[in-house]
């Protein structure tokens, strides 16, 4: 990867995207408004796969296809920064989760998943590196992942209460989101597979457009589906075997061009009928082996 394509988001920038960046390009109220800025972590080649339950990887063909999907990223206008490898923490290089950035910066979580309780330490490092300002952190009981929210318009959030988010949790986003003037609902999870097994909100919904998204419905909860009828937005469902292979994780560059994980060709047609431009990237190793597409290896730093 050239420099005059990425910034180092873990150490001292270079490239003339670096050179550009400055504090105030920063900001998220929507997962459909044109991705400018993102986050991304090279992966770990290292670690307790069994346990953070991927099937083991090909290593070589595994940072390939992330060093790929980079720059796809970066092929669609995205500035891509990137945050070194955190050695032997194989779910770290999924950056949507340890936590998010909203309208005056960053919020930190802290993360159920006992693997990954160190990500969040690293995500503010590489969001100080990159100048995006922390705002609040979760302390206590509060726990999330930035899997869990989906931003349904700029200021309404639905949060997925559920293995991965608490109770508490949920309560504290609603305090910090109220001070972005944000309202913030959650709906319930299902178990699905346990808890152990990666299952988010935006595991089966993926908004494309501002009337389109991607669903899984055989475990979309009901108020989900309610709250996407009342707004008009249809839905293309994702079929089962295709749901395994990260079809629903679809990650929106702009409204209708988005990104998915290659070999779901019934979604992708699906998609391409409805009027988006999809773009594929070979996600066998990084996305299908640790259950992650698209949207959970990015943690959008700026949307406008």
């Amino acid at each position: 990867m050239t420099n005059d394509t990425f910034t180092d988001a873990a150490g001292a920038p270079g490239g003339t995207l670096a050179n550009a960046v400055d504090d105030g390009r920063f900001g998220v109220r929507s997962m459909i408004a044109p991705l400018r800025r993102v986050l991304v972590r090279r992966p770990s080649t290292t670690g307790d796969f069994d346990t953070a339950e991927w099937e083991r990887p090909d290593p070589e063909l595994l940072v390939r296809q992330h060093e790929d999907f980079c720059r796809l990223l970066a092929s669609l206008g995205c500035e891509v920064e990137l945050a070194d490898t955190a050695e032997g923490l194989v779910d770290a290089t999924f950056m949507k989760d340890p936590g998010l950035v909203i309208g005056r910066g960053a919020v930190v979580f802290q993360m159920s998943k006992p693997v990954r309780r160190g990500e969040s330490v690293l995500f503010a490092e590489a969001l100080r590196a990159a100048r995006v300002p922390i705002t609040a952190e979760l302390t206590g009981a509060a726990r999330a992942e930035g899997g869990d929210i989906l931003w349904l318009d700029s200021a309404n959030v639905l949060v997925g209460r559920g293995y991965r988010t608490n109770t508490e949790g949920v309560r504290r986003l609603r305090e910090i989101f109220r001070d972005e003037g944000v309202n913030v609902r959650s709906v319930d999870m299902p178990h699905d597979r346990g808890p152990l097994h990666v299952l988010h909100l935006t595991s089966i919904v993926s908004p494309v457009t501002e009337d389109l998204a991607v669903v899984y419905l055989p475990l979309a909860p009901v108020p989900l589906l309610e709250e996407l009828e009342a707004r008009g937005v249809r839905v293309i469902p994702v079929p089962p075997d295709e749901y395994e292979t990260m079809a629903c994780n679809v990650l929106a560059i702009r409204p209708g061009v988005v990104v998915m994980v290659d070999g779901n060709p019934r979604t992708q047609a699906a998609l391409e009928a409805a009027g988006c431009e999809v773009h594929v990237y070979d996600g066998s190793e990084i996305s299908v082996k640790g259950t992650g597409g698209p949207t959970c290896l990015t943690g959008p730093i700026w949307r406008s």
